[in-house]
């Protein structure tokens, strides 16, 4: 295996070698772990539905990002690191944009709270059927939401002052608050070290300078 050969120190920078995968939307290059940018595939344990039961659709989506990137050295474009300190990058491969064809294949989603850049190619793979899109794959749950409710079944429930249920949750994605019931409440922590909070109402929230969550 080639180590990093080429690693800009700054916020950008190319990242260049041969990849060790880690799961279907992560890979290292060196001791450079690298998330893909603009995808988010299944977990590696998630499983997906098809009829007659499950598959083991994130063990696939390993195993086709390790095909798609096979013994070619890739090449990666630093874009951003996340709160896990990952680089974030587009990467390319001997098939050409990884992100891309994981996305074609069926084998991941486009990340569409980040990027746009790969709903087309979402859409295509939906109407074809590929990949976690098969015929009768009814209940399908995106990974986002699968790993919330993994959170949600290990994490003890986290109770706010009374009377005052309502998450103000801070990430990237902005101040969003969350109410009881909706789908990602329970996996939502308040950190008030962060300057999280609760709130009583959803106009208390408002006022504040936070706005709903989608969902």
């Amino acid at each position: 295996m080639l180590s990093l050969s080429t690693v800009d120190s700054g916020a950008t920078g190319r990242l260049q070698g041969h990849a060790r995968l880690i799961d279907g939307d992560t890979l290292a290059i060196g001791d450079v772990v690298v998330r893909l940018h603009g995808i988010d595939a299944p977990e590696a344990d998630q499983t997906c539905p098809e009829p007659g039961g499950t598959w083991a659709c994130g063990t696939w989506a390993s195993a086709e990002l390790r095909r798609l990137t096979g013994d070619e050295p890739v090449v990666c474009e630093r874009l951003d690191t996340d709160r896990h300190g990952r680089t974030v990058a587009r990467c390319v491969g001997r098939g050409g944009d990884l992100g891309a064809a994981m996305v074609r294949a069926g084998a991941a989603w486009a990340y569409q709270r980040y990027s746009l850049a790969y709903v087309a190619h979402e859409e295509a793979a939906r109407r074809e059927r590929r990949g976690v899109w098969r015929e009768g794959a009814n209940g399908l749950q995106a990974p986002e939401a699968w790993r919330a409710a993994a959170r949600a079944v290990s994490a003890p429930a986290q109770a706010g002052p009374a009377g005052c249920p309502i998450k103000g949750n801070i990430s990237r994605s902005g101040r969003i608050y969350h109410r009881p019931g909706q789908q990602d409440y329970d996996a939502t922590r308040v950190d008030e070290a962060r300057g999280e909070r609760w709130f009583c109402s959803e106009a208390e929230a408002q006022a504040a300078g936070w706005r709903a969550a989608r969902r």
